[in-house]
């Protein structure tokens, strides 16, 4: 077997495509090498799986390993590629501490990327945790378990789970006040999630306002949302260090004096993109520290590939490379790759950076570029409008207020971006504005989009539509 089709890295993508390129080319050898337990899951499931809506880890599973086999996958849990030799096209792996040398004919990249602390001091304490992975998510939930409720065979892991770190939480008192350091996507939904637990919820934002990428106007409503929800709120602080007598976390000290008593502390500044063992390769680091690639996921080597949180891939908008790292681009750009290695190639597609986040009641979405500074820096001239309109027909029950904010160049009249915030089906209308962008549309094609209406699920004109009309106004 001197030809396979190897991929390093079993979650989103690096299954994604060693599924497609098998029913590509069925004949085709592919080894999957994971460094852990754990293969193809929801990271965006964990924090509900920490708050009790998902009852079992294994409930977050796309593919299991026996699934896996059964589809042709030589998939090696607890293996790790440590090295790459690209002239002689082969990949170190390291396994119950011995190496061994495997060949490859195509390689793919699919290493996903870490959680960062640093540079917060203390965050090796116990009660410090982050949040990306399977067993992040059952020491935090065993954590919050009073011990003689606490059963680690609850946690529903399988063989996966790590159930010593898990048990050794699931023995401690349970915390009573918890500080999250960061307010993005994790921040904020494991600030629903603590709170689910009564805890005493405080959150820390070096910025003045929560979810800083989408926007003003939703970061405005996500203050006063976080707050109706007994979040205490640390806005325009930097957590620098975090203490503990006794090896257990109990203070949080900021740069600027203030200092908090805990008992918990999730860290949820940021990831980067797993790229350390290629190194000593030719493989091109793009400017985002993730690993650049063309409109085929290759690499700056013929035979070498990457996809998911790990590559860049190129914006809708500006058409430069962007670090974009979310489930959709990553299962779908570890597809096209899968076909492109199988014989059939297919390109990995642009991102727009299109995410939705549930913060509590309240629905949020973006996509595009929403920043003036950044649009500027593309080549474009940006004028954003915000509009509130109510999500259905005011006379029908449950209407609420959507607000929409829209981003386009002032010269050519193109869409560039778009947020929403709203608690009534908010969050999905976001899509409309990506699949705007995705076409190239101007806001004037987009104000004249033949949308759906019915009382029940949306006024007339849409608040999307209402927004697109509001800015094109604003642009003749």
């Amino acid at each position: 077997m001197s030809d396979p089709f190897v991929v390093v890295g079993g979650d989103a993508a690096g299954l994604s495509a060693a599924s497609k390129c098998l029913r590509t080319d069925p004949d085709r050898d592919v080894i999957v090498f994971e460094k852990g337990s754990w293969v193809s899951y929801a990271h965006c499931g964990t924090p509900y799986f920490v708050k009790g809506e998902i009852e079992h880890l294994t409930d977050l599973l796309s593919l299991s390993p026996e699934e896996a086999a059964d589809r042709g996958i030589d998939l090696r849990r607890g293996h790790e590629v440590v090295a790459v030799d690209t002239d002689a096209r082969t990949v170190t792996v390291a396994h119950d501490g011995e190496t061994t040398e495997q060949p490859y004919g195509d390689l793919l990249v699919a290493t996903g990327a870490r959680a960062v602390s640093e540079p917060i001091e203390g965050s090796t304490l116990d009660g410090v945790f982050t949040l990306h992975g399977l067993d992040h998510a059952a020491d935090i939930r065993s954590y919050l378990t009073p011990p003689e409720a606490f059963d680690v065979a609850d946690l529903g892991g399988g063989d996966a789970l790590d159930e010593a770190t898990a048990a050794r939480y699931g023995g401690m008192d349970p915390p009573g006040t918890v500080a999250i350091v960061g307010a993005g996507y994790v921040g904020v939904e494991m600030a629903e999630a603590f709170a689910a637990w009564d805890l005493d919820v405080h959150l820390f934002q070096r910025s003045d306002r929560p979810v800083p990428g989408f926007g003003d106007a939703v970061g405005d409503a996500v203050t006063d949302h976080l707050r109706e929800s007994a979040v205490a709120l640390h806005l325009g602080e930097e957590v620098r260090r975090l203490d503990g007598a006794g090896g257990r976390v109990d203070r949080v000290v900021c740069a600027g004096g203030t200092e908090l008593r805990v008992d918990a502390v999730l860290v949820g500044i940021g990831i980067r993109p797993n790229t350390g063992f290629l190194a000593d390769t030719p493989v091109a680091i793009g400017e985002s520290g993730a690993v650049a690639t063309d409109e085929h996921g290759r690499t700056s080597l013929e035979d070498v590939y990457a996809a998911g949180d790990v590559a860049e891939m190129p914006h809708t908008v500006t058409g430069d490379p962007t670090w974009n790292p979310l489930g959709l681009p990553a299962n779908r750009a570890g597809r096209a790759i899968g076909s492109t290695v199988g014989g059939d190639p297919e390109p990995v597609g642009r991102v727009s950076g299109t995410a939705m986040v549930k913060v509590f009641d309240l629905e949020c979405g973006r996509t595009g570029l929403l920043d003036h500074d950044r649009a500027r820096g593309a080549g474009f001239d940006p004028v954003s409008e915000t509009i509130t309109a109510g999500s259905r027909s005011g006379y029908y029950p449950g209407a609420a207020e959507t607000t929409v904010t829209l981003t386009a160049d002032r010269d050519s009249g193109r869409l560039l971006g778009g947020s929403i915030v709203g608690t009534d089906r908010a969050a999905v209308r976001i899509d409309t504005v990506a699949t705007a962008l995705g076409g190239e549309m101007t806001v004037a094609e987009l104000e004249r989009q033949d949308l759906g209406y019915a009382p029940p699920f949306s006024p007339v004109w849409d608040p999307v539509l209402v927004a697109a009309k509001v800015l094109n106004g604003s642009l003749e």
